[in-house]
């Protein structure tokens, strides 16, 4: 299957099975939402829905997180990963936030990643959820399933992945893609044992080409199950 097939049938399948996709991260606005995603670095969302509604109640705006402590704001983050660098990645942020940006999460990428706890799937993320740019956040989930579809090739850095992506999806998916290549790796596309004989779109994968023998029954094709 050609690159532009490849891609077209992804679309095609998501747009239809999946067209209201989003992040399983709760927020309620753009602050929450950074902060909750500089938490959820190596770690699952499930956790981080766990912990943010107690932080949110005590820390409910910059301002609030700016004048506390990273000693604090570890008692509500603990059972994260790496809790003590990422209490003080969330306080440095918010006074960031604050003294560089009045207190408001800002639209652009070079701008977000000047933010302590920031890289540029973060970025990326805040970009295209909060402000509905067309920028792909790589996670091991969207490199996973873009290599092993066939979407990406001979990419072997995060960067070289979203810049594979971005060329060649349309414009007005590549936000939404984001959230179909991640709820298909987080569900189906595992990293140690991807779900195969459960995914729906094995007939445009390139990983299950070339780990599964496929056999014509007359009419019957994979893209049939």
């Amino acid at each position: 299957m050609l690159k532009k097939k490849r891609y077209k049938e992804f679309v095609d399948y998501f747009s239809t099975h999946n067209p209201d996709a989003q992040t399983e991260l709760n927020y309620r606005n753009p602050y929450e939402l950074l902060v909750a995603v500089i938490l959820s670095a190596q770690c699952t969302d499930k956790r981080i829905n766990q912990v943010t509604p107690a932080l949110f109640e005590r820390f409910p705006d910059v301002e609030s997180l700016a004048a506390s402590n990273t000693e604090e704001v570890f008692t509500y983050i603990r059972s994260v990963s790496y809790p003590n660098n990422k209490a003080k990645h969330l306080v440095g942020m918010a006074q960031k936030l604050q003294s560089e940006f009045k207190g408001e999460v800002p639209e652009k990428i070079e701008d977000l990643v000047k933010l302590p706890g920031v890289g540029r799937k973060t970025a990326n993320v805040i970009s295209s959820v909060v402000f509905h740019q067309p920028a792909m956040a790589v996670d091991t989930h969207v490199f996973r399933v873009s290599n092993r579809l066939g979407l990406t090739s001979n990419a072997t850095t995060p960067l070289a992945v979203e810049k594979q992506l971005v060329k060649y999806l349309p414009k007005d998916t590549i936000v939404i893609a984001h959230h179909w290549l991640i709820l298909h790796g987080r569900y189906i596309c595992l990293a140690r044992r991807p779900k195969c004989e459960k995914c729906p779109i094995t007939y445009m994968c390139k990983y299950f080409e070339k780990t599964h023998k496929v056999v014509s029954t007359g009419s019957f094709t994979n893209k049939d199950m």
